[in-house]
């Protein structure tokens, strides 16, 4: 009887036979491949939280978290996006921080890891117990890759102690689109960061400050566990804002985001395809159940607020031709992941594996001779530092000292739409 060989023993296979160093390929089209009963993906546990203050510096706090402030009409506001653009404090661009923020975390969250034995606590403490470490970010450009016909990609992995860490990098075409962004561009870039001022403050009862300049080094972070089908899963990701008017239990989060205002089909046609998806695939990651959309118009004003539910997002494709499916991006990500564990072997915090991918093309995977220092980004502090004891946190202003540890993960299942 002729065996059925699965995706993932294929991908085993694949990688007993080639030779080191000689790129790897996994097949990308079609994508109708992927289209499939969706695989199971957990709800989002959040195990911690961060603050990165105007300086850059890591604070084990939630000292940069802001508050959502709705306006009373959210259907006629007057939010001019443009104000204190040539003011606004920016993060230096050409400073790498890789994973640091995370690492730096973990490092003060080591019993987080731990998992329980039947004999107490298992002991050894440089075992993190997680397939993925990694930032939202990259997940969410991963889940769009299926659909994605412009951007590529490039991501550097490291095994190290059994837990594969990934980290992208620029390629050589983001560059060239940096390089050559106009000052409109650059502008209308910026937009973003000047409307969440118009609904936060610092605390639950504030009020919205957008005399200041926008200083975009601040930043608040969440750290979430998840897991994709057999893949355990931790990252990383800012949050715009706590949402203390939603009224449900876990729904604490919430995204801001602002777009054109909506005139003509193709343009909703366009919102549906290219932004949506991107804007899903954020947001359902970490369990952000709200994204605040602020429609604005050429002038950078904006008019009018809209609340979009996460999980609602793929019912409205029903109006376009050949929608985006969810199942279909989790399904590569699963498959995608996979492949990865299957190649990515060797357990060496100096070795990187190097994975691309181009619109049309398959992603390639490829080792790098051991010490090529260019795409290295576990720092020696991480590495060779790992406490068997975890840092003094008295010290410290702790995030939430009663989060739940990793041992006991929240095991309801997020559903993408209906």
């Amino acid at each position: 009887m002729k065996r059925t060989v699965d995706y993932r023993e294929r991908e085993k296979l694949q990688s007993n036979t080639e030779t080191e160093n000689k790129s790897i390929s996994f097949r990308t089209h079609p994508t109708n491949r992927f289209d499939r009963k969706p695989p199971v993906f957990r709800k989002p546990n959040e195990i911690g939280n961060y603050s990165i203050d105007k300086n850059r510096l890591f604070n084990h706090n939630r000292s940069n978290m802001k508050y959502f402030i709705p306006p009373r009409n959210p259907n006629t506001v007057n939010f001019d996006l443009t104000i204190g653009y040539k003011e606004m404090i920016r993060k230096d661009e050409s400073k790498k921080e890789y994973l640091d923020f995370i690492l730096r975390w973990i490092l003060c969250n080591k019993s987080k890891f731990q998992l329980q034995t039947k004999d107490g606590i298992n002991q050894n403490k440089r075992d993190l117990h997680t397939d993925f470490i990694c930032w939202r970010g990259l997940l969410t450009k991963l889940l769009c890759t299926p659909y994605e016909n412009r951007d590529d990609w490039l991501i550097a992995i490291t095994k190290y102690n059994n837990t594969i860490y990934m980290c992208e990098f620029e390629t050589e075409h983001r560059k060239k689109n940096k390089a050559e962004m106009t000052e409109r561009q650059d502008e209308m870039s910026c937009w973003g960061w000047k409307f969440e001022q118009y609904v936060t403050a610092d605390k639950p009862d504030g009020s919205p400050v957008t005399t200041e300049p926008v200083n975009n080094n601040e930043e608040y972070s969440t750290v979430v566990r998840s897991r994709l089908e057999s893949h355990s899963l931790v990252f990383s990701g800012e949050v715009d804002a706590m949402d203390t008017t939603s009224g449900c239990e876990g729904c604490k989060y919430v995204e801001f985001k602002t777009n054109r205002e909506i005139e003509y089909n193709r343009q909703r046609q366009n919102f549906l395809r290219f932004k949506l998806i991107k804007w899903w695939a954020q947001s359902y990651l970490v369990g952000i159940p709200k994204i605040l959309c602020g429609y604005r118009d050429d002038d950078g004003i904006v008019h009018r607020l809209e609340k979009i539910n996460t999980l609602d997002i793929p019912n409205q494709l029903q109006e376009m031709r050949d929608p985006w499916k969810p199942n279909v991006s989790l399904n590569f990500l699963d498959q995608l992941l996979a492949f990865i564990k299957a190649n990515v072997t060797d357990d060496n915090p100096r070795l990187v594996y190097l994975m691309s991918w181009q619109p049309g093309s398959d992603v390639q995977l490829q080792k790098q001779p051991t010490n090529s220092g260019e795409y290295q980004f576990l720092p020696d502090w991480y590495t060779t530092n790992l406490p068997e004891e975890e840092p003094d946190t008295k010290k410290m202003k702790m995030a939430d000292p009663s989060s739940e540890k990793l041992s006991n993960p929240v095991d309801r299942i997020m559903t993408p739409g209906k």
